[in-house]
């Protein structure tokens, strides 16, 4: 789960260098994937829980 989160956010902030953003706005960028994969991960995660629980 972290390391899709972590390539999600190597990947945002890939983008936004490619899309000329500066570091501070690229690192930003990954760092709102990393916490929205992350999100969503726990999200799914708790609701198959509930359902097989």
């Amino acid at each position: 789960m972290i390391v899709v989160a972590l390539l999600a956010a190597v990947g945002a902030g890939k983008l936004a260098r490619m899309d000329s953003a500066t570091y501070p706005a690229a690192v930003t960028r990954g760092a709102i994937a990393f916490t929205a994969v992350l999100t969503l991960a726990t999200a799914a995660a708790s609701t198959f829980a509930a359902l097989l629980g």
